[in-house]
């Protein structure tokens, strides 16, 4: 394994997403992990940043 996927799989070690555990992600293969981390932290492709904070004109 290489350095970055040992981060990852610290990070959601520490952290693990709703309904799993840690143990869940030390099981996890390398690709599992990656494709995990892909889809927790991809953009959406929907967001239109409407509704932020801001300054608006009306």
């Amino acid at each position: 394994m290489d350095l970055s996927t040992e981060k990852l799989r610290k990070k959601y070690m520490d952290n693990p997403p709703e309904g799993m555990t840690s143990e869940d992600i030390r099981r996890m293969s390398e690709d599992d992990l990656l494709d995990m981390d892909y889809f927790l932290n991809e953009d959406d492709p929907f967001d239109d940043g409407f509704g932020e904070e801001g300054f608006y004109i009306f």
